[in-house]
């Protein structure tokens, strides 16, 4: 039996599906997920309602909820997975780190990973800084691109607390890479940091000549 929140948040999104929207969506990422057909601000607007509403209570149930909305083929219970996990931060622990590796290597594609980023990742890093090394390096060195691609992207947000040392670790690790997802990836952790310091950025990327052409244009992009 679907848990009941599951059950009536399917309910709320099926009154509020739109077929145009939802062909439009399913397009857009290559007819990989099915799609209500709600757009974000509604959609967002509609979950921050629900969440307060019904709470959760320990990491246990949440835990459950978010896998099982992932095994639902619409996009959007996913997405509404990964902000439930993000508005629950103060469940938060050592446990949610085993569930942020599932819900990266399951359903994934870059909307739904780069969004998990968003709203989980980056925050939890900064609120379990001594989880941050042991349990990026193993991302980095995963044989999951997505992983991978985590280890590159968790700074984006922290401009001046940046760890260097880790960024250039794992984009030395991975410039030899030939999957799009990461060579952007490399790219963007680089041009996000550039905002913060430029001629380190521009320093860095003339001092690794083997990183790719994209990466590369995505790194001076501003510059």
């Amino acid at each position: 039996m679907p848990h009941p929140y599951l059950k009536e948040i399917k309910k709320i999104y099926a009154a509020n599906a739109d077929a145009n929207i939802a062909k439009g969506a399913k397009a857009y990422l290559l007819d990989q997920f099915e799609f209500y057909g709600i757009k974000t601000p509604l959609r967002r607007q509609i979950c921050k309602a629900f969440y307060k509403a019904h709470p959760i209570k320990d990491h246990t149930e949440l835990s459950c909820l978010i896998k099982e909305c992932f095994s639902e083929p619409q996009r959007e219970i996913h997405y509404f997975a990964i902000e439930l996990l993000g508005h629950h931060h103060r469940l938060w622990s050592t446990k949610t780190i085993p569930l942020i590796e599932w819900m990266i290597t399951h359903q994934s594609w870059w909307d739904s990973v780069d969004s998990t980023n968003s709203f989980v990742i980056s925050k939890f890093f900064l609120k379990f800084p001594e989880l941050t090394a042991l349990t990026t390096a193993k991302w980095n060195q995963s044989s999951n691109k997505w992983l991978k691609r985590m280890s590159l992207l968790f700074q984006l947000t922290y401009k001046a607390k940046t760890n260097t040392t880790l960024l250039i670790q794992y984009i030395e690790n991975c410039q030899l890479e030939e999957d799009f997802f990461i060579r952007k990836a490399i790219g963007w952790a680089l041009r996000a940091y550039a905002y913060t310091d430029a001629k380190w950025v521009v320093k860095f990327v003339k001092a690794h000549p083997q990183l790719s052409n994209l990466s590369k244009r995505e790194a001076l992009k501003h510059q």
